[in-house]
């Protein structure tokens, strides 16, 4: 392998210089990328703000990592007027560089058309909708809505909670933001309204797209040192607007959740336990002996997606795959990553009672956690998807 050297001198974080065409078309974005970040994250290789790659000993773990970022940068730059989504789809199974990933999860969404030639106009016209529609709603005013005070009180004491634990959710920047985007989508959809755990929901949206404008450094967590308070609005605005959408378009997938007796959930927890029964039928008769119900501890894994037992990290690595799945993503491969989740601590499960397994499925220690442990547990539920997605009696209540 020849000598390679990454000058980062001109990663100043910050807002990018070029934020401006980003707004406009994302693209623009990735004409000037070169190397992806995710090789120069040993911070024991920095000289002089020069990253020596020939440094790192695992040379065909290098050779991957570049081949994949110019796999997806090929697919996303294409010359041709339409970007080919199934390629993209089979890329991004296994993960997104976060360099390419906001434009991807917007294209697998259907959000942004494949056709490169609509795309600029349909970010616009999108935007300006839903700027309109909060401006008709707020009354241009920053204070509250003009009407169901009930909803918008709900949703002012659940954003502060959301994400507690990382500080970008700390800011009222942000927060009023939040507060928006979950206003409307109630509005727009009464017949569920807003129901808790769908502000978690937005989270990931917000921070992909945000970290869009961003020269974000080496370090993952350097999203929670950017102080957003003085951003510039335009970028709140196209950031907003976008996860509204692509929220909206989240929430249409699983809508059955948050109708009225969220019958959606209802099913899948019963389709989790199924499956369990056909997969580890020791631990779910040692769950039955103890009198656990599975709605007890799963309710929360389909209701939040996992957002409350994984970081945010890994969650956003988890989405990767999910918005490749296509529509039945965040339903039905989802309750077979739950099955994955739960069959993964099952040695430990059998081996305690009733008290200590609802602790345990309620905090799973999973704070170490990396991408490849996300990684391994989306393989995992592939493999029982393929097994038991066509066979019918898993389908069928346990008996």
């Amino acid at each position: 392998m020849s000598q390679i050297y990454l000058n980062l001198n001109s990663l100043q974080f910050g807002i990018k210089s070029n934020y401006k065409s980003i707004i406009i078309d994302p693209r623009s974005n990735l004409y000037n990328l070169t190397y992806p970040l995710s090789l120069i994250n040993n911070s024991k290789l920095i000289i002089n703000k020069t990253f020596n790659l020939n440094s790192i000993a695992q040379n065909e773990q290098i050779n991957a990592s570049l081949s994949r970022f110019n796999k997806f940068k090929k697919i996303l730059l294409t010359s041709n007027s339409i970007i080919d989504l199934n390629n993209l789809k089979k890329l991004s199974w296994n993960g997104i560089p976060m360099e390419f990933r906001s434009i991807s999860w917007q294209l697998l969404l259907n959000y942004l058309p494949s056709n490169n030639d609509r795309r600029a106009s349909t970010l616009k016209r999108k935007r300006k909708e839903y700027l309109d529609s909060i401006n008709q709603l707020f009354n241009n005013s920053n204070d509250g809505p003009i009407k169901d005070q009930t909803t918008w009180h709900q949703i002012s004491i659940d954003v502060p909670r959301t994400n507690p634990h990382l500080k970008l959710y700390s800011y009222p920047i942000i927060q009023k933001s939040l507060e928006r985007i979950l206003y409307l989508w109630a509005v727009r959809h009464p017949a569920s309204g807003y129901v808790q755990g769908i502000n978690d929901l937005s989270t990931p949206f917000f921070q992909v797209f945000l970290s869009n404008y961003l020269n974000l450094d080496n370090n993952k967590n350097s999203l929670d040192n950017f102080d957003p308070s003085n951003v510039n609005q335009d970028i709140l605005n196209a950031v907003e607007a976008d996860t509204f959408w692509c929220l909206t378009k989240l929430l249409d997938s699983i809508q059955d959740n948050y109708i009225h007796a969220q019958p959606g959930i209802i099913r899948q927890v019963n389709e989790l336990k199924d499956l369990i029964y056909r997969i580890d039928i020791e631990l779910a008769n040692h769950l039955e002996k103890e009198g656990i119900e599975f709605l007890q501890f799963s309710f929360r894994w389909m209701n939040c997606l996992l957002m409350r037992e994984l970081s945010i990290d890994n969650i956003i690595r988890m989405w990767d795959t999910y918005l490749t799945e296509g529509i039945n993503g965040f339903s039905e491969f989802h309750i077979y990553v739950c099955a994955a989740f739960l069959v993964k601590w099952s040695d430990e499960l059998k081996q305690m009672e009733f008290q200590d397994i609802m602790i345990f499925l309620q905090n799973p220690p999973t704070t170490n956690w990396t991408e490849e442990d996300v990684g391994v547990l989306l393989s995992e539920a592939y493999v029982w998807q393929s097994l038991y997605k066509n066979a019918s009696a898993h389908l069928k209540s346990h008996s």
